[in-house]
């Protein structure tokens, strides 16, 4: 962990300094090695979120660009459990991380327990998956040849195989520091609707707090559902519970406007 609580303060690691795990209350011990980024670890081998996994260096690079105090926020639910976000913005939007692989049933609990969830995953973990979905990528349709989206008809790749059935959505970052590659919910093994988006856009527009009513990103997903309208109508009585115009978060599958130009 990046942070833990000394003398009832937010502190980030630092040699003897004492700490207390802010989701549980245990002590926590300094970790500040050479090998990897400084951290806080609990003493022994207990970890009080089954969710948390080891911070690399891209993990905490990725968390550092965004504000401290949005940094690693305890969510309690009613039922008492507890887990730690990576990020959660000012416009409610909870990002996690992820390097690591991550089974399913893990990934529907999370998607379960934040309502509103963003996944940045690390596309560089395996060398091959940026080829097979850059030939994807490649093969996809779009509207017209300078679209930023594609519809992708049997996602091929251990990336979008893993990752497409996802309730919530999805970005790849390969690594290259300009863009992210954005995989919308209304994927699955049949077809997976991606964009480019700027990795620059992506972290202005949650850092840029909205006031009252639909963030930026809400218009992104708005517009990518404009898109995805075009080749997947949704059925005429299946009707949404609430318009996205009306709510900051946008539900599982989100509103679909047929009248947005894109």
């Amino acid at each position: 962990m990046k942070f833990a609580l000394s003398n009832g303060n937010r502190q980030e690691a630092q040699p003897s300094l004492p700490g207390e795990c802010p989701c549980c209350g245990r002590p926590m011990v300094v970790k500040c090695g050479e090998v990897r980024v400084r951290h806080w670890a609990h003493k022994g081998r207990r970890i009080c979120d089954p969710w948390w996994e080891n911070e690399t260096e891209w993990h905490r690079g990725w968390k550092d660009k965004f504000p401290d105090d949005w940094q690693e926020v305890v969510h309690r639910a009613e039922t008492g459990e507890r887990h730690i976000a990576d990020v959660k913005t000012g416009d409610g939007w909870v990002i996690e991380f992820q390097h690591s692989n991550i089974r399913p049933d893990e990934r529907r609990s999370r998607e379960d327990f934040y309502e509103c969830l963003i996944w940045v995953v690390d596309g560089t973990r395996r060398e091959r998956d940026a080829v097979q979905f850059s030939r994807a990528w490649a093969n996809g349709k779009s509207l017209d040849p300078f679209s930023s989206k594609r519809k992708v008809s049997s996602p091929e790749g251990a990336l979008l195989r893993d990752w497409a059935g996802s309730g919530a959505h999805v970005l790849f970052d390969f690594g290259d520091g300009q863009a992210l590659w954005w995989l919308f919910p209304a994927s699955d093994g049949q077809r997976a609707y991606v964009q480019r988006l700027s990795l620059a856009q992506f972290v202005r527009i949650h850092r840029a707090t909205s006031a009252p009513g639909p963030c930026e990103f809400d218009s992104l997903v708005q517009n990518f559902s404009a898109f995805i309208a075009h080749y997947e109508p949704p059925p005429p009585t299946k009707q949404p519970r609430r318009p996205i115009e009306a709510a900051p978060c946008p539900h599982r599958r989100p509103y679909i406007s047929r009248g947005f130009r894109f």
